[in-house]
């Protein structure tokens, strides 16, 4: 009954339509339909940026990396997203201190690692909030700074950082003199030279430093300050301009004319003399932080240890004490502070998530200090000794998600540098932090439970590192498949693919460039393939990515394998995508395989196999997402077979915005199909023949995974940035067709 009344309730709503219109508008028929967010807020997530009302410190905005802005005035106890109809990734939040009510946001992570997400320009509210403004820069991806004239509010500067994959135009540093209705750049160096940090002398805001960044990802490398392009001259340097941007001039005496990578600048609000400045070189004797104390004219290394040199992609921010000009905060892979001028640092404990992106200094009070991390807001008041967590912030970023059969039935996942958890789906209350059980550490990606014993959890942290955990010892066991005496060195990408088996609950595969089969729960492995990759030995560069700074954490592995898919009812069939663009195909369980991925018509070529969905309803159809964002090219690319591969045809449509990362086909209507991109939940009601997003509860955060729990009829999303978000009963969905 409770069906048919939802069902009466969405028709209802929908206008009379000629029989003959053959395209469903989907939005018109989701009427009261709502999506539902479970959370968890307990490990929170990646915070790229906060900014806090000076005058009052109970106002405070935080940006995620994926999870949008969200406001408190109540000094952290509680807090509202403001920015979900809008680009979840966030850059950088700059608060008009005269005016508070004015805010700008930058979109676009600047912390750059592998999974970052994108932006889409710059936007301002002008009521605290409650509405937004687009206000341009359309290209430039990713925005790191944002400096508002403390006289004229129509004055604003803005750090493009530019396309993180490919070369643009849109990078450098650019101005507005009218509140963002037209903007003109004042300093750019070349289409792949960004700005990563300004900053303004506290006195004259005529005198700004720019740090600029030469710097590149790719689908296999990253590469900061270009040292791996050949020919290319290193344009990373720190700039100073003395008339608001009219002309710039190059400071780096006592720097080295060695080539640079990020640095990151800092003027002490107390001097406007004292300036701090850390900086990405080659040679370690030269790498670390700088300072000095004439403006920027001649610069002294004072200190190079490990605390101000890890990832300077990752972390460089300073943050000099509104208080004394020897107070310095570095952000890093924990919270350095110093109270000597950076001669020597502490580092904070007190149980603050490692990873750190951002600080807030209070100017009324010197102990106050808030910090952003990979884990959530952190707040202390006694100069950063001790701090306590926001665990409010539901910002968590899930790779991939998964059911069980309970009722009511769990759900499972792994968030980026937050392990891998599980928890219901529903319970008298609504879930909370508590209910958020942890199966295993590290960067947590795919976590499945035994389709036929509750307690066992598969769950992998990064690199191919997998375990088989159970809930009633609390014990983890490696079950990774490793290569014999001998034998070629396994590569796994850095969120490795398992895949449970649909017709036989002890089966499960992982990938490396071999597809490994066990039957056993992972207590023994068979190889079923050969190097299903390209083995293309120009993308296997791990050893060597960084650029200036080699950063070999696995994160970069290629020629991997990245999706794999059995068949729902033949155990025969089975698919396999890679990182490097191949799409193999079985249907003798491995005996041979077929590369399918050239009867594509209309795809790049190395495009990323993103997600693999056998139909539900014929064992010859797949769906297939690619993602080439990677290779610069952010459109998506979505396409289905009905005959093993042989064929295919395009079911990507002008109604889809951003790249394809999961689809899903529903286990009772064959038309109704759910897709995933960067910027969210695509529904389709005609198999593809058109498209509508699904903003109903749900905001624009990328859905990485996507499951469908057949009992309860529920969708379930797993977005990397705002958590699981549960569609809890899309039957309705299933009753409408076109004669409906």
């Amino acid at each position: 009954m409770k069906k048919l009344i939802i069902m009466a309730v969405i028709l209802g709503a929908i206008p009379f339509q000629s029989h003959s219109q053959t395209k469903i508008d989907g939005k018109s028929m989701f009427g009261a339909m709502r999506a539902r967010q479970i959370g968890p807020a307990s490990m929170s997530g990646r915070i790229s940026d906060l900014a806090v009302v000076d005058s009052d410190p109970t106002v405070m905005y935080v940006g995620a990396a994926g999870g949008g802005v969200w406001k408190s005035v109540s000094a952290g106890v509680s807090f509202r997203p403001v920015f979900d109809e809008h680009t979840m990734s966030i850059g950088k939040i700059a608060i008009d201190q005269n005016n508070p009510d004015t805010v700008w946001v930058g979109t676009g992570e600047p912390w750059v690692r592998n999974s970052t997400s994108v932006g889409t320009g710059i936007y301002k509210t002008t009521n605290g909030g409650s509405t937004w403004k687009f206000m341009g820069l359309p290209e430039s991806e990713r925005i790191s700074d944002i400096i508002i004239h403390p006289t004229d509010p129509n004055v604003v500067y803005v750090a493009v950082q530019g396309q993180l994959w490919s070369s643009n135009e849109e990078r450098g540093v650019y101005i507005t003199e009218d509140g963002g209705n037209s903007w003109n750049r004042i300093l750019y160096l070349d289409e792949h030279t960004g700005c990563a940090d300004l900053a303004v002398d506290p006195e004259d805001p005529n005198v700004l430093y720019a740090a600029m960044w030469s710097h590149r990802r790719y689908p296999d490398f990253f590469d900061s300050g270009l040292k791996h392009i050949k020919g290319y001259t290193n344009k990373s340097g720190l700039y100073k301009s003395t008339d608001g941007g009219k002309t710039w001039s190059k400071k780096e005496n006592g720097l080295t004319n060695a080539p640079k990578g990020r640095i990151a600048i800092a003027v002490a609000p107390t001097n406007k003399n004292k300036l701090y400045a850390t900086v990405e070189m080659e040679d370690e004797k030269a790498r670390g932080l700088y300072t000095s104390e004439d403006a920027g004219e001649n610069w002294e290394r004072v200190t190079g240890v490990f605390g101000v040199t890890v990832r300077p992609f990752y972390f460089s921010r300073l943050e000099v004490s509104p208080h004394n000009d020897s107070t310095l905060l570095k952000a890093g892979l924990n919270l350095s502070i110093s109270n000597d001028g950076g001669k020597s640092f502490r580092t904070v404990g007190s149980g603050v998530h490692s990873d750190i992106h951002c600080m807030w200094v209070d100017p009324n009070n010197e102990k106050h200090v808030i910090a952003g991390t990979d884990g959530g807001v952190y707040e202390s008041y006694d100069g950063g000794y001790l701090f306590k967590m926001y665990m409010n912030l539901p910002v968590s970023q899930f790779y991939h998600v998964s059911v069980d059969n309970a009722e009511p039935f769990n759900v499972y996942g792994g968030l980026q540098d937050n392990g891998s958890w599980y928890a219901p789906s529903q319970k008298a209350g609504g879930i909370t932090n508590s209910d958020w059980k942890s199966t295993f550490g590290g960067d947590g990606f795919y976590s499945f439970a035994h389709k036929s014993n509750p307690d066992i959890i598969y769950s992998e942290y990064q690199g191919g590192q997998m375990v088989r955990y159970n809930k009633k010892t609390g014990q983890a066991k490696d079950i990774k498949p490793y290569p014999s005496k001998g034998e070629e060195p396994f590569r796994y990408n850095w969120n490795a693919p398992i895949h449970l088996s649909e017709t036989n609950a002890d089966r499960l595969y992982f990938g490396a460039q071999y597809l490994f089969m066990s039957e056993d729960m992972g207590d023994s492995w068979k190889r079923i393939s050969g190097d299903l990759t390209t083995n293309d030995k120009n993308r296997q560069r791990q050893k060597l990515t960084g650029g200036l700074t080699v950063d070999n954490s696995t994160a970069e592995n290629n020629t991997t394998i990245y999706a794999i898919a059995e068949a729902y009812e033949d155990e025969n069939t089975i698919w396999v995508g890679t990182d490097d663009g191949n799409l193999q195909v079985t249907d003798n369980q491995g005996n041979s395989w077929e590369n399918v991925v050239e009867n594509i018509e209309g795809l790049p070529e190395g495009n990323w196999v993103s997600f693999i969905e056998p139909g539900r309803f014929d064992g010859d159809v797949a769906f297939v997402t690619f993602d080439n964002h990677r290779n610069g090219d952010k459109k998506p690319y979505v396409f289905k077979t009905r005959d093993l591969g042989k064929t295919w045809k395009s079911i990507t449509t002008g109604d889809i915005e951003g790249y394809a990362l999961s689809i899903r086909q529903d286990m009772v209507n064959p038309n109704l199909l759910f897709l995933g991109t960067e910027f969210g939940l695509y529904i389709s009601l005609d198999g593809g023949e058109s498209w509508t997003r699904f903003e109903n509860n749900k905001p624009n955060a990328g859905v990485r995974d996507m499951d469908i729990q057949p009992k309860a009829y529920a969708l379930v999303m797993g977005t990397h940035g705002r958590g699981v978000i549960i569609i809890d009963d899309i039957s309705p969905l299933r009753q409408i067709t076109p004669e409906v």
